[in-house]
């Protein structure tokens, strides 16, 4: 049997929050990362992939489980791992060709040497012509070309892709997407014995790796392992392709999902935040309410197949997937098997008026968003029918990061706003009712 490269057995990464409750992270994931493959780690922001790539390449020590490198335990940094991240992280001082040569002068490879490997990092990258130009002369799409030459020219075993293609324009990211694919399956990448891609794109995913591991979120673990059939190059167009990915799409909106190839043992119930502290995405209203309204209208008519409903908006799967999430935890829409569609709920919503859409949305924020509930009914007990904020961001800081907690108050404000369930006075940092209520 070949041993594989990397080995993560049941790491579990926790969240600490300097007091009694723990935040579970990553939840025992275990895989494999073998020889001449591109694996692909598919999940919502949130489910823990950047975490994962700090363990996997030795940044950071999980909290439970075990790293193996080629069948050895092992701790601390892997030099035979680099990693791309989303943006290019250029130091604006150094011309191009430094900022690739950064890497090697900090692990004091010799001069000649390191020369070689940014020729050649530099030339598989196509960044010939640009040695000498500084940042500030440079699109995103060579930048971040830079960040793979940079990487690349450390010469690593395992090249981890933290979603480097997800800040740039559809046409820069698929040119750089397909070149690299090209320069893979040529096998033109010094020393380069596998990829694993972070990806919250489904298409992605399926265009680019032999194998899929999907996460679910909070905390983050591997629910699915699917192995992708298509021979590279791959046509996104192709019909098989199309309904494999539709099929990722009904896995990862399903209820209850299968249990996944990955072998996964029983951990430690993880703390799980109380009902009125669940994380809320950042997102306007008027958002939520617009898709209702497409879904709602002709050719839909309250049911949409997602991968198709994603082109036609022109969305990722992760702002699709936060929207129907939101629609559905207020059941005003359901996700079933790679569809949305719209509840009786929703469409009450989309045929009233501008009061009965107020009222629908009350009734669902109050019936479904626990905060909300909480701070009405605090409000109404109230003589003053006011109270400081501050009270109820310090009770979501308790179960999420201080960044969660913002956000979460954020976007129930705007909802509750929308309803009229209630208002809020930013410089004085207070919720209170309207008078005219």
């Amino acid at each position: 049997m070949i041993q594989p490269l990397l080995r993560l057995h049941e790491c579990s990464q926790t969240y600490d929050k300097d007091s009694a409750t723990e935040l579970v992270v990553l939840e025992q994931v275990s895989f494999e990362v073998r020889e001449a493959e591109i694996v692909g780690l598919l999940g919502r922001s949130g489910s823990g992939k950047s975490s994962l790539f700090k363990i996997m390449s030795g940044q950071m020590a999980p909290a439970k489980g075990e790293v193996f490198w080629r069948g050895t335990p092992t701790k601390g940094l892997l030099p035979d791992v680099a990693t791309v991240f989303q943006s290019g992280a250029l130091f604006p001082w150094l011309t191009l060709r430094q900022n690739v040569e950064l890497g090697l002068e900090a692990r004091r490879v010799p001069r000649a040497q390191r020369e070689d490997f940014t020729d050649d990092a530099l030339e598989v990258m196509g960044l010939e012509g640009y040695e000498n130009a500084y940042p500030k002369e440079l699109s995103d799409a060579v930048s971040q070309r830079v960040s793979f030459a940079r990487a690349l020219a450390l010469r690593p075993e395992i090249l981890l892709l933290d979603e480097p293609f997800s800040e740039l324009d559809m046409l820069s990211a698929e040119n750089l997407r397909t070149d690299l694919i090209e320069l893979w399956s040529e096998r033109r990448l010094p020393s380069l014995r596998a990829m694993v891609l972070a990806t919250h794109g489904i298409e992605e995913a399926v265009l680019m790796c032999d194998r899929i591991l999907i996460f679910s979120s909070s905390p983050g673990k591997v629910t699915h392992e699917i192995a992708v059939p298509f021979p590279h190059p791959r046509n996104r167009e192709d019909e098989d392709f199309r309904l494999f990915v539709d099929q990722i799409y009904s896995l990862m909106t399903r209820r209850a999902p299968i249990v996944s190839e990955v072998d996964q043992m029983p951990l430690q119930q993880p703390v799980t935040a109380p009902p009125s502290q669940i994380v809320l995405p950042d997102l306007p209203v008027e958002v939520l309410v617009g898709l209702m309204e497409v879904l709602g209208a002709d050719p839909l008519f309250g049911r949409a197949d997602l991968p198709e409903l994603a082109k036609r908006l022109q969305m990722t799967l992760d702002e699709l997937l936060a929207l129907g999430e939101s629609l559905q935890r207020l059941e005003l829409a359901e996700l079933e098997d790679g569809d949305i569609l719209l509840t009786d709920g929703g469409r009450a919503f989309v045929e009233g008026d501008a009061d009965a859409r107020r009222d629908t949305m009350r009734a669902a924020l109050l019936h479904h968003i626990p905060l909300l509930r909480s701070i009405r009914s605090t409000l109404d007990e109230r003589p003053a029918h006011s109270v400081d904020a501050a009270r109820f961001r310090r009770d979501l800081e308790e179960a999420m990061s201080p960044d969660y907690a913002r956000q979460t108050l954020s976007t129930a404000i705007g909802w509750a706003r929308y309803a009229e369930l209630l208002d809020y006075d930013e410089e004085a940092d207070r919720f209170y009712l309207d008078d005219e209520e």
